[in-house]
């Protein structure tokens, strides 16, 4: 302010480390899980549902139609504190048998046959009614079918609470959660990464054609509507930034993967979103590109 103000000058390097956030250890573990809906548009109450899992090894496919919303989040917690739910009977106890209907399917390894759910017409469900709503329409459980296969893996069931379309609620069939649960007794709740890429995948978070904003409203009041990017990623595999380096590095709370490893160490706010970045983790390790690209070659 053409005063005598004294001024605290910093070189590059000091500038540089102040900018880090924390990088969040990850551990990496297999999980031998896969389960898709096959056209979403198409599913209803009344048509039914089509799934397509996919699993590393012999699994059981149980789908739990007008399952209890309070009994399945204390069948999760009881898997923390009580006992492991690791077979659909373990499940079906913790529910107190809190469901409308059950279907049942074994699921050979890496069999990707898909598997078509109905409720019967007895039934006589058209609706799961307005919100709050007291049931899930379907939650589908993956559990390892061979005990041996259980000593193995860290994660022994993936449980998937999905929304069908009803006389209430037109929105297309999504997964809105899906619960990743460990032997150790622990539970992850799987979430999405907003990751710009050439070929896009449709994810659930997703606008559907013939979604209105009203129904996204009342989905959000319910608790039913997954996250969404606040904007739009260009179809790009490199760095936002720099535009060279392969993105490599989520940010969290906002979930952007849009850095690569150069620029991670310049950001305290997302260049998506502006969120403030607390955790930062990386995609693949410095020797796993290394190896990646070495392949490629």
């Amino acid at each position: 302010f053409g005063l005598g103000v004294p001024v605290i000058l910093r070189n590059s390097e000091e500038t540089e480390s102040s900018t880090r956030v924390l990088k969040k250890r990850m551990r990496q573990v297999k999980n031998p899980f896969g389960l898709e809906i096959t056209n979403p548009a198409a599913a209803s109450v009344t048509r039914g549902v089509t799934l397509t899992p996919d699993c590393l090894e012999d699994c059981v496919l149980t789908c739990y139609w007008g399952c209890n919303v309070q009994k399945l989040h204390e069948a999760l917690q009881k898997h923390v504190y009580c006992f492991r739910i690791k077979t659909p009977q373990a499940l079906e106890d913790a529910l107190y048998n809190e469901y409308l209907y059950k279907q049942q399917y074994f699921i050979k390894k890496n069999d990707k046959a898909e598997k078509y759910c109905q409720l019967p017409e007895d039934a006589q469900v058209v609706d799961f009614g307005p919100v709050p709503r007291a049931r899930y329409p379907l939650v589908a459980l993956l559990t390892l079918a061979d005990e041996e296969d259980r000593e193995i893996y860290d994660i022994i069931a993936m449980v998937a609470v999905i929304h069908v379309p009803d006389e209430s609620y037109r929105l297309s069939c999504r997964i809105l959660y899906q619960y990743l649960l460990l032997a150790q007794g622990q539970y992850h709740d799987l979430k999405q990464l907003f990751m710009s890429a050439n070929s896009p995948a449709p994810s659930c978070s997703d606008t559907f054609p013939g979604e209105s904003s009203t129904d996204r409203g009342l989905l959000e009041k319910a608790g039913l509507a997954g996250d969404e990017p606040e904007l739009q990623e260009e179809n790009s595999k490199d760095c936002v930034v720099c535009q060279n380096g392969p993105v490599n590095w989520v940010l969290l709370p906002c979930r952007h993967t849009c850095l690569c490893d150069g620029c991670i160490r310049y950001f305290q706010q997302c260049p998506m979103c502006r969120q403030f970045v607390q955790e930062s983790f990386p995609l693949c390790s410095k020797k796993e590109q290394d190896e990646d690209e070495s392949t490629h070659v």
